[in-house]
């Protein structure tokens, strides 16, 4: 997320950052439209730009590679304006919970649908999959920090770590089998508030 620190907030700068959204927002839509009629291995970044119409370099402009195109969260931001929001004495998981929320209630369904496809394309795409162990160590780093500063720990300390690694984890591990919703991230939380409450199933006789 960009913070602007020129102090220019003239009419024409506002038009010029809804420009550069318009056009990144465009450059991502054709590029998901294409992975949907054709696959994702066989898409490529002209492709992508001849779609959008850009030019390649204008595509570079706003994305380093096509994979990061895929694996950019757009709903980061958003996500942490509305943990920003939260009551300071509320527990991290319920900061959390109520901040997702209010971050996915403040998406259009087409927001919500593109985010939908974006998580199964990343999780069915193998080149996709494996950069996803990269991605995990900047949530890690995201969380650390948003955990840091609101409860007064220092980043490195054992519990903000394991907290920002259990979360994580418990994402990662269900995001692949269950269809990306609201919900589901509430259930997840949920689980983890309630101390990951795992009974033993009785076996099936046979």
């Amino acid at each position: 997320m960009s913070v602007d620190v020129s102090g220019d907030r003239s009419p024409a700068s506002g038009l010029r950052e809804r420009k550069k959204e318009r056009t990144r927002r465009t450059i991502r839509r054709e590029a998901f439209r294409l992975f949907r009629e054709q696959g994702y291995a066989e898409t490529t970044v002209d492709q992508i730009a001849a779609a959008a119409e850009v030019s390649p370099s204008t595509f570079f402009r706003y994305f380093p590679s096509k994979e990061q195109l895929a694996l950019v969260d757009d709903l980061d931001p958003v996500m942490f304006a509305a943990i920003d929001r939260q009551p300071a004495d509320l527990t991290m998981l319920e900061t959390f919970r109520r901040a997702t929320v209010e971050a996915f209630d403040s998406l259009s369904e087409e927001e919500m649908a593109f985010e939908s496809e974006r998580v199964r394309l990343v999780f069915s795409v193998p080149e996709l999959r494996g950069a996803m162990a990269q991605e995990m160590e900047r949530n890690i780093e995201l969380i650390t920090r948003i955990v840091a500063r609101r409860t007064g720990h220092a980043i490195d300390d054992f519990e903000v770590r394991v907290f920002a690694g259990a979360l994580m984890g418990a994402m990662l591990g269900i995001m692949d089998r269950v269809p990306f919703s609201t919900d589901l991230v509430v259930r997840v939380v949920d689980f983890l508030g309630a101390g990951l409450p795992l009974s033993n199933v009785k076996p099936t006789e046979q």
